[in-house]
C-alpha cells in the first residue's frame, strides 16, 4: 500500500459546564465557536475531524465517547472551554483507549482588563471571565487521567498563538507517522551481512512495537521477474536513469543495461509485494545468475528510495523502518555510515554505499562506476551524491538489552567541504558538541552502525513519536 495517502482521523471534544448556560447568555455559542476555530484548524493539517461538540455532562459525555470509538481515531483533542466537572472528561478518555492531548487554550492571550472591570455588572463579568477560565480545569484534568493511568499531553496557550498551533501540528504529525508505519509492509530480501552482529533484528519485537508487516522475499523471487523483463521496459528505465541521475560517461552500456533490467524488476518485486520499504543483502556464488542480479541493484533501488519505498542494503531492517520514519516526515531518510572525523573543521563524515536518498541531494545525484564493491562480490554501478546542506537530523531505531526498542536522534548541520569522491555518497556534518564527544556520545546510545539521515529539525516531532508508541526516545 501507499501508506501516504492514508487518511487520519482524529477526535475532538469540548467539555463545559451546562449549568452555566442558562446562567450567562451566549456563552455556550462562543465556547462553541471557539471550538469550530480549532476544528478548522485541524483540518487545515490535513486530518479527518471527528468533532464531538460541546460535552457538558456525563450522560454526553459517555455517548461521545461511544461515537468517537466508532469512529475509529487515532487520537483525541480535548479542548477545555471554560471549567468543566471532570466526569465530563474521564468516560470519554476510558472509553477510546487513545492518547489524549487536553488543548488548554485561551482566546486570547490576557484579558482585557480595563474593558472587563468596566462591565460593571458582575453577572456580565463573571461571563466574560468564563470565557476565559480554560487553565482552571487542567489540573483537575491532570490529577484525574494520573490516578486512572491515562496518558495525556497538555498544551497550554491562546487559540491564534504560534506557538500552540506549532506544537499542534507537531503532534499531528507524530501521530500520521505512527498511523502510517504501522500498516506499512516491509520485505526482507536476502539475509544479514554475516558477522554484522549490531545488524541482526528480532523482527517480532520490532513488529510488535511499531505494528508493521514483514514480508520475507527469496532472491528466487527476484530472479524469476528478471527474466521476465522486456527490452522495451528495460530501455525505458535507462531513459529514467538519465532524467534522475548525472549518469557518468566512464559508465559502460552493459552495466547500464544490467541494471535498468534489474530496476525494473525490482519494481515489480514491491508491487507484487505491496511493500512499504525494503531491506537486503545477498551474496551468491561467482558467476551464478542471482550474484548478477544483486551487483546491478543499487541504481534501481535508489530510485525506490527517492520514490518513497526506501531501501536499506545490509538487511538493516531497523534501519529501513528509520529511513521510512523520515520519509514519511517529509525529510528524505537517506542510508549512512560514520565514514571518518575531520578534527581540524571539527565535522563528521557520514556516508554508505549502495543505495541513497536521491531525493535529499545537494545538486545533482552521479552514477559512476565501480571496479569493486568493498566488502561485498562483484562490480558495478554506484551513487555519489552529497546530501542536501542545511538542517538534518538522523534517526535511529535501537534495540538494546533485554530488547526494548529506543529512537535515538540527532539535529546538526550538512555543510558544505570537500569529501570523499570514492561512488558513495558522503556529506560533512557538524553538530552542537564537538566532532570527538558526538561520535563517542552516539555510539555509546547503542545504535547499529547506520542511520538514516534526512533533511530539516525533526527532533520535537519524533520525540512525540516515540511517546505514541510507548518507547524510549534519547536525543544526542
Amino acid at each position: 500500500m501507499n501508506t501516504s495517502t492514508k487518511s487520519i482521523r482524529v477526535g475532538l471534544f469540548g467539555i463545559g459546564l451546562d449549568t452555566y448556560w442558562a446562567q450567562f447568555a451566549g456563552l455556550k455559542n462562543r465556547l462553541e465557536g471557539y471550538q469550530k476555530e480549532i476544528a478548522s484548524g485541524l483540518e487545515a493539517q490535513g486530518v479527518d475531524v471527528c468533532d464531538a461538540g460541546l460535552v457538558d455532562n456525563p450522560d454526553k459525555a459517555r455517548a461521545a465517547g461511544d461515537w468517537l470509538r466508532e469512529q475509529n481515531v487515532e487520537v483525541i483533542f480535548l479542548f477545555i472551554s471554560t471549567y468543566a466537572l471532570s466526569h465530563t472528561v474521564l468516560p470519554v478518555a476510558q472509553k477510546l483507549g487513545v492518547p489524549v492531548l487536553v488543548l488548554n487554550l485561551q482566546p486570547v492571550a490576557a484579558i482585557d482588563y480595563e474593558s472587563f472591570n468596566a462591565l460593571g455588572d458582575r453577572g456580565k463579568m463573571t461571563g466574560e471571565w468564563l470565557a476565559h477560565c480554560q487553565a482552571c480545569s487542567a489540573p483537575e484534568i491532570a490529577s484525574v487521567f494520573n490516578r486512572a493511568g491515562i496518558e495525556f499531553h497538555l498544551i497550554t496557550g491562546y487559540l491564534k498563538e504560534e506557538y500552540a498551533w506549532k506544537q499542534i501540528a507537531s503532534w499531528l504529525a507524530a501521530v500520521k507517522v505512527r498511523a502510517q508505519i504501522r500498516d506499512s509492509r516491509f520485505g526482507i530480501l536476502g539475509h544479514y551481512y554475516c558477522g554484522m552482529l549490531d545488524v541482526y533484528s528480532d523482527v517480532t519485537n520490532l513488529a510488535s512495537v511499531f505494528g508493521c508487516h514483514f514480508e520475507l522475499l527469496e532472491i528466487d523471487q527476484l530472479r524469476l521477474l528478471h527474466e521476465q523483463v522486456e527490452e522495451s521496459a528495460a530501455q525505458a528505465k535507462r531513459v529514467v536513469f538519465s532524467e534522475e541521475f548525472a549518469v557518468s560517461p566512464d559508465c559502460d552500456e552493459y552495466e547500464l543495461d544490467r541494471a535498468a533490467k534489474t530496476s525494473c524488476a525490482l519494481d515489480q518485486l514491491v508491487a507484487n509485494n505491496r511493500l512499504d520499504g525494503m531491506a537486503y543483502y545477498y551474496e551468491g556464488t561467482a558467476g551464478n545468475e542471482s550474484e548478477n542480479i544483486v551487483t546491478s541493484v543499487i541504481p534501481g533501488n535508489t530510485l525506490l528510495t527517492a520514490h518513497h519505498v526506501p531501501v536499506a542494503g545490509e538487511c538493516e531492517v531497523k534501519n529501513v523502518i528509520a529511513m521510512k520514519i523520515m520519509d514519511l516526515f517529509g525529510a528524505g531518510g537517506s542510508f549512512s555510515e560514520f565514514y571518518a572525523a575531520d578534527f581540524i573543521d571539527d565535522v563528521v563524515l557520514w556516508g554508505h554505499d549502495g543505495p541513497a536518498h536521491a531525493g535529499i541531494a545537494e545538486g545533482q545525484v552521479g552514477l559512476v562506476p565501480l571496479p569493486v564493491y568493498h566488502g561485498k562480490p562483484g562490480k558495478g554501478l554506484s551513487i555519489q551524491m552529497s546530501v542536501k546542506h542545511g538542517p538534518v537530523t538522523l534517526l535511529s531505531v535501537v534495540e538494546g538489552r533485554h530488547g526494548q526498542v529506543s529512537l535515538l536522534c540527532a539535529e546538526g548541520e550538512c555543510v558544505p567541504g570537500p569529501t570523499l569522491q570514492i561512488g558513495n555518497t558522503n556529506s560533512r556534518y557538524r553538530f552542537n558538541c564537538s566532532a570527538r564527544d558526538f561520535i563517542d556520545n552516539w555510539s555509546k546510545a547503542g545504535p547499529a552502525h547506520h542511520t538514516a539521515i534526512g533533511i530539516g529539525h525533526l527532533a520535537d516531532s519524533i520525540s512525540k513519536l516515540a511517546i505514541l508508541l510507548n518507547i524510549g526516545y534519547q536525543r544526542v
